[in-house]
């Protein structure tokens, strides 16, 4: 197979972000649903939301543990912010699937997963969502602990819709093997996970590869160690949210999504030093990022 091609700006340039015209209102930008958070960590919520906003969506509605709801709201007045019913070890339960399977419906993308610390309850709610949305249309961005609701295999009705976005470890688990043999050659794990899950996969690290369900395949090394801090996850999955909610393609929005994180990163290493910046710091970055890249294709 193929060696990956580089994600360039030039690459982007070629597959434009859908404009918005002067006049639209924030409903011609898209609405995310965010499914996120828990009682010990509400701020993957937080940053995942404040993500997709920043990636130029109109609205975006987070859901998540009923007992931070409020706080969350209050911490970002930009969200309408939906409380749940909460396991006992802090995480959304799995009976509110039909409630957010309605909620996806509403809006033009979802993203499931960040902050989600009750593993076993999020595989469960991801896989009931799945399956109560498998007509509905709606492109879906799975991250962190939400992974292993696919590990069933691919969710019927949701193939060339699904963005994934994992880690060494949560790649092995999603295919059944070592953490090691994963790393061992990340670009042919994360082939494999798009074959079998009918996804964009972005297979996280130093340089990250993103594969389509086809298998063609690109690669990334824009970032820096500073990206590997708490929340980074978080805000690469927000970004490519926020993309699908204006109408970009999956492949598209993942391939502007990894860029933008990385470039994002790249420019707070060269003004704050190369660690210890944050992850928040990070998405005040995209919007001048996107705008000097539309720039230059005009």
């Amino acid at each position: 197979m193929s060696a990956p091609e580089p994600v360039t700006e030039d690459l982007l340039r070629d597959m434009p972000l859908p404009r918005h015209q002067e006049g639209e209102d924030k409903d011609e930008r898209g609405r995310v649903l965010v499914v996120a958070g828990s009682v010990e960590v509400p701020g993957g919520a937080l940053l995942a939301g404040l993500a997709t906003l920043r990636a130029g969506a109109g609205k975006v509605r987070i859901a998540t543990c009923r007992s931070v709801a409020i706080p969350l709201a209050l911490a970002m007045p930009e969200a309408r912010v939906i409380g749940l019913e909460e396991t006992s070890a802090g995480g959304i339960a799995p009976q509110e699937a039909d409630n957010l399977a309605t909620r996806m419906t509403q809006c033009d993308a979802a993203l499931i997963g960040p902050g989600m610390v009750d593993s076993r309850a999020a595989a469960a709610l991801t896989a009931a969502v799945l399956d109560r949305s498998a007509d509905n249309g709606v492109p879906v961005v799975l991250d962190a602990a939400a992974l292993r609701g696919l590990r069933g295999g691919p969710p019927p009705g949701h193939a060339g819709r699904l963005v994934v976005t994992p880690h060494a470890g949560e790649m092995a688990t999603l295919l059944g093997m070592d953490r090691e043999a994963v790393l061992a050659d990340r670009l042919d794990a994360a082939r494999r996970a798009a074959a079998k899950l009918q996804a964009v996969v972005v297979m996280k690290g130093g340089c990250s590869f993103i594969v389509s369900p086809e298998g063609r395949a690109w690669a990334s090394d824009r970032g820096n160690v500073g990206l590997a801090t708490s929340g980074s996850g978080d805000t690469l999955a927000g970004i490519i949210a926020g993309l699908l909610a204006r109408g970009a393609p999956p492949l598209a929005a993942t391939l502007w999504g990894v860029f933008l994180h990385g470039e994002a990163g790249a420019r707070l290493a060269r003004r704050q030093g190369l660690v210890g910046y944050l992850a928040r710091e990070l998405l005040a970055e995209v919007p001048p990022i996107m705008a000097g890249l539309a720039a230059s294709k005009a």
